[in-house]
């Protein structure tokens, strides 16, 4: 059984990707919620061109708002992600797999560009507790869905190669 590393490797990955994209989006909807409570008495007291920045966050520096929403987009499509992922690999056959395939890289470029929001915040500088863990979390979650991409796309060169051994032989 050819397909039993590669499969376990993408279910126990995917298990481990729907729990850190949900801590993701709990910390980002949190952000969300505590920027528009505090957002109006914060950004009254600012000069003009800050205070029609369109994504003002009173914690945080300028990336901060960027960062949040796409960090929040990107928790939730890949809680999505994991969870049809799941049924996906459990099935382990061609089409589900390449389902699971599209998505998962749907998935991992949104979380890319969370983390490369996440780096410049960090580059920036000041940033409260709760959203270092909310950095660090994205970041290690773009790592974890890397190999999680590359575990489904092994199993569906796999499968793929099980339902057509012709293919590739001269």
């Amino acid at each position: 059984m050819a397909s039993g590393g590669s499969k376990s490797a993408a279910f126990m990955l995917l298990m481990l990707n729907l729990g850190l994209y949900f801590v993701v989006t709990v910390i980002a909807s949190w952000a969300v919620n505590h920027g528009i409570e505090r957002a109006r008495d914060s950004a009254s007291v600012l000069s003009l061109p800050a205070k029609i920045f369109p994504i003002y966050f009173p914690v945080g520096n300028m990336a901060t708002g960027f960062f949040v929403i796409f960090s929040l987009i990107a928790g939730v499509v890949g809680m999505a992600t994991s969870l049809t992922g799941i049924m996906n690999v459990l099935q382990w056959d061609s089409p589900n797999l390449h389902s699971a395939a599209a998505s998962s890289l749907i998935s991992w470029s949104l979380t890319l560009l969370a983390m490369g929001l996440a780096c410049k915040e960090i580059n920036i500088g000041w940033t409260e507790a709760n959203l270092r863990t909310l950095e660090v979390m994205t970041i290690i979650v773009s790592g974890t869905q890397l190999l999680c991409t590359g575990a489904i796309h092994v199993g569906v060169g796999e499968t793929v190669a099980v339902e057509r051994p012709h293919v590739g032989r001269v």
